[in-house]
């Protein structure tokens, strides 16, 4: 070995070694696991958004669906009542008294809270579904296939017969439960009906 090799050893001359972390076998740094950025396709039908509106309106049920809701529900509250009522002055019994209190509450607010439920009621018919819309503060979609529509049918209650209401319920292959659409008026329901039969027909055949 020189002399000047030497000098460079002590002095620290030769390359340096400052700032640079040999890395160990089995470790890795931290950049080595960052995940690749894949470029978003521009107008890729499958990168989309989890629920894709469109932007045309949507069509509302008929307005006389709130009676039928408040009559429905204060038949409930009247019997109700009148049973905790018969019991704290018949029976005597204190807690009957605060049972017709919250009764009485509660009907309260379900006659504030029914038109607006009534009015967030919506349904679409877009291409390939029927996407249907309800709630208040906890908003629900439903978006029904075509394709998958086994049963249209028709219901009408006494009280919805009355006021020429209709409820137009349809089953799915996939569902167990079927999903309603309640408040039509009348001719709509059957025109709605007729629609709905046409296209799952259509769907189902390919076409």
């Amino acid at each position: 070995m020189t002399t000047t090799s030497r000098a460079r050893r002590r002095s620290g001359s030769g390359p340096s070694q400052r700032g640079c972390v040999k890395a160990r076998p089995g470790f890795h740094r931290a950049q080595d696991f960052a995940e690749p950025k894949i470029p978003r396709a521009q107008g890729d039908p499958h990168v989309t958004e989890r629920l894709d509106l469109p932007s045309t309106e949507w069509r509302r049920v008929s307005p006389k669906l709130v009676v039928v809701e408040l009559v429905s529900w204060g038949l409930t509250f009247v019997v109700a009542g009148a049973a905790a009522i018969v019991l704290f002055f018949v029976v005597h019994i204190w807690w009957t008294g605060i049972v017709a209190a919250v009764v009485a509450i509660v009907a309260l607010v379900n006659v504030i809270v029914v038109p607006r439920r009534v009015r967030a009621i919506g349904y679409q018919l877009r291409e390939d579904d029927l996407l249907l819309r309800r709630g208040i503060m906890w908003l629900r979609f439903v978006a029904v296939p075509y394709g998958r529509m086994q049963l249209v049918d028709i219901n009408r209650g006494p009280v919805a017969r009355a006021l020429g209401l209709s409820e137009l319920k349809f089953v799915t292959a996939a569902a167990s439960a079927g999903v309603t659409i309640p408040g039509l008026p009348e001719a709509e329901a059957d025109e709605l009906r007729d629609r709905l039969v046409a296209l799952a027909e259509t769907r189902r055949a390919g076409l």
